[in-house]
């Protein structure tokens, strides 16, 4: 199994990159492997929540430039192996653009974070499990609205109200019948485990590619998020990487 050494002015970080997520494995091997990542800052610090970096715009980049946006000039492809990998505290996750732009999840080329993230109680989780649960039934209807978005368009222009609380009847009935097959979304007992005593970013499952965890250094992690930042949570004083390939 790879190891990454990510080399920072706070000390050193020793990533294991997961096998079950192949292809971003690779990718973040090779630009270790050429440098990309060299001189590169975590340009994103927020406290009790992540670390981000890999842009290479961030290279001797100034004081108050905006960063974030740079990038490799291509995606890859979402490896969301849910649940067996999730955001537990250390875990090494993929950074990507939002949903309303990128539906498929596609991760950047070479931007990442780390979770921090925090300790939960179990109770929090419970709710967690009922928003999921809601944020499913929505997703579902809505895939159904736009299923039937011709039939709508033509009962509104007809002001058919008694056709469209029928339909919308139906496809919330139809909602339901999809959720129930699927079951209620729920924590498995190792998430449970690792977020109530460990601590992470349990919202962020099952949304981001997580391909690694960190295996040594993560009282590093827990310095850079606690760093003072400025504007758009750029750390004051920059955080420079560099990265070593371990085979």
């Amino acid at each position: 199994m790879a190891k990454v050494i990510i080399k920072t002015s706070e000390g050193d970080i020793t990533v294991r990159l997961y096998d079950e997520t192949p292809r971003h494995r690779d990718n973040f091997i090779k630009l270790a492997k050429e440098g990309f990542y060299d001189g590169t800052l975590f340009h994103r610090v927020i406290k009790d929540f992540m670390i981000q970096g890999g842009d290479p715009e961030s290279k001797a980049a100034p004081k108050g430039k905006m960063l974030g946006a740079g990038g490799t000039g291509y995606t890859i492809p979402a490896e969301l192996q849910y649940p067996q990998l999730f955001h537990k505290r250390g875990a090494l996750s993929a950074a990507r653009l939002g949903d309303e732009v990128n539906p498929a999840r596609e991760s950047s080329g070479c931007q990442f974070y780390i979770v921090w993230g925090k300790q939960y109680k179990s109770a929090e989780l419970k709710q967690m499990e009922r928003q999921m649960a809601m944020q499913r039934e929505q997703e579902v209807f809505n895939s159904l609205v736009k299923e039937h978005h011709d039939e709508i368009m033509t009962l509104r222009r007809n002001r058919d109200r008694a056709s469209l609380q029928t339909l919308q009847d139906k496809l919330v009935d139809e909602t339901k019948a999809v959720c129930a097959k699927e079951g209620r979304p729920t924590f498995t007992p190792e998430q449970v485990e690792a977020y109530t005593t460990v601590g992470g970013t349990p919202f962020l499952d099952n949304q981001y590619t997580v391909f690694g965890e960190v295996e040594q250094g993560l009282d590093v992690v827990e310095r850079i998020q606690g760093c003072a930042t400025s504007r758009a949570d750029r750390p004051v004083d920059d955080i420079v990487m560099t990265m070593e390939v371990v085979d």
